[in-house]
């Protein structure tokens, strides 16, 4: 099993949490005396950064959300001087303002080091060529996975999405053997790359693919993996944490290891704020422990998923979370009931003869319709095989969410093509 720092990536775990609360005190010191924003929340919840004894004295200290970024946008949050800035990124929001996150050169030089962990432990090594199809600009995704890769000598493509015929072409003439993309996108150009007759075992050099940027399925892995018998790799991350490679799968693909020496995770309940335990689902809060321009504590991801305590096969000692169930902020209530995207893909996704693409409409609050295109060759034979689908996805997504859907069978390129992040839920409720 290859390593790119092993002695981080196996410390001890008395040694790790040592490292943890090392860097947490310094952390909580910092953003007190150079932030304000945290200086005045910190004194309205009656703690002081020498309150920070131990590790599990951070649920003392307040949340951070997301809607602290807009509310100090744009520098409120900076712990260094302008001039000591050299990156910016941004993740859209919905206030019509940004949240900016910004780094310094220790904060790039850190973020590229954290993804030469994960692309090693996944066994790419120099002589691999990677073909980066995130979108290069404010979105981190990009930038983060390019500077990782070339730190382990890697060669990359930076393709960026979209124009799916040079995607393939890239990947033919200069032997491709890693992905950088979208699961949405992914699918796509599987499905383009088998309609042309492209055989991607015989005819490709690819060997294996890193999803991110929006929740999928197991399915949806299994899916791309079959169509294009390369393995794939779960890759967790977000902008507020510097981007891609928070979390990342080693090859025994059994769950995301959260590097620990850079990120102090807690999963708590998302109604009451309170600790789950280890095991049981939750929302996920992070604490950065090695940043330096823009630190943040305790931030409220959003992001459902729970810690797996046992240790993993590979040697790694940083604990895993299971890959992301949804998002809180994803859910949405057909008939009183919470059902997130990821269960109608989980259904679709499991279902022979189902393309690529769906979308979930959501037009009153007691109905839900599910487009969903699906094999060419369906609409050829008899409507019996159409019906019988049909009944088919209606019964399993009823017995996924207890909620009964309307069904809308498309053909293939009905449905806009994703190429970034994926939009599968159109809600035209109002309030």
């Amino acid at each position: 099993m290859e390593f790119w720092n092993k002695e981080l990536e196996t410390l001890k775990s008395q040694k790790l949490r040592q490292l943890q609360l090392e860097r947490l005190k310094k952390t909580i010191l910092r953003v007190y005396q150079k932030v304000p924003h945290y200086r005045v929340k910190f004194q309205e919840a009656k703690v002081k950064p020498t309150d920070i004894k131990h590790l599990e004295d951070i649920h003392k200290l307040p949340f951070t959300t997301k809607e602290d970024l807009y509310v100090d946008y744009p520098f409120g949050l900076v712990a260094l001087p302008v001039e000591k800035l050299i990156r910016l990124h941004t993740s859209s929001g919905t206030t019509g303002k940004p949240k900016a996150i910004f780094f310094s050169k220790k904060d790039i030089n850190n973020s590229a080091d954290i993804i030469a962990r994960c692309l090693v432990m996944t066994g790419a090594k120099r002589g691999d060529i990677l073909q980066n199809s995130m979108t290069y600009g404010l979105f981190t995704g990009a930038f983060v996975m390019h500077y990782g890769a070339e730190k382990v000598g890697i060669l990359v493509i930076p393709a960026g999405p979209g124009n799916t015929e040079r995607q393939i072409t890239l990947m033919r003439d200069f032997g491709t053997t890693m992905l950088h993309i979208t699961p949405s996108y992914a699918l796509y150009v599987a499905s383009v790359i088998l309609d042309k007759g492209i055989d991607p075992r015989k005819d490709l050099k690819l060997k294996r693919a890193y999803l991110g940027a929006e929740p999928y399925s197991e399915e949806t892995r299994k899916k791309i993996e079959e169509m294009l018998g390369i393995d794939i790799y779960n890759c967790y991350g977000l902008t507020e944490m510097n981007g891609p490679g928070v979390g990342f799968e080693c090859k025994y693909k059994a769950g995301l290891h959260i590097w620990e020496d850079n990120f102090l995770m807690e999963v708590i309940n998302p109604e009451s704020g309170e600790p789950v335990k280890d095991g049981e689902i939750g929302e996920l809060v992070l604490t950065t422990l090695n940043r330096e321009a823009m630190p943040l504590i305790r931030y409220r991801t959003r992001d459902l998923t729970r810690i797996i305590p046992e240790p993993c096969k590979c040697g790694r000692t940083h604990r895993r979370i299971s890959r992301i169930l949804g998002r809180s902020d994803d859910m949405f209530i057909v008939k009183g009931v919470n059902i997130f995207p990821q269960q109608i893909e989980q259904v679709l996704m499991s279902i022979k003869g189902v393309a690529q693409n769906y979308q979930i409409i959501l037009e009153s609050y007691d109905e839900m319709t599910v487009k969903v295109e699906i094999d060419k060759e369906l609409f050829d034979g008899k409507i019996e095989r159409l019906i019988k689908m049909k009944e088919e996805i209606i019964d399993k997504i009823r017995s996924a969410t207890m909620v009964k859907p309307k069904v809308e069978l498309l053909e293939p390129g009905t449905l806009p093509i994703s190429e970034g992040k994926a939009k599968r839920v159109i809600d035209n409720r109002t309030i």
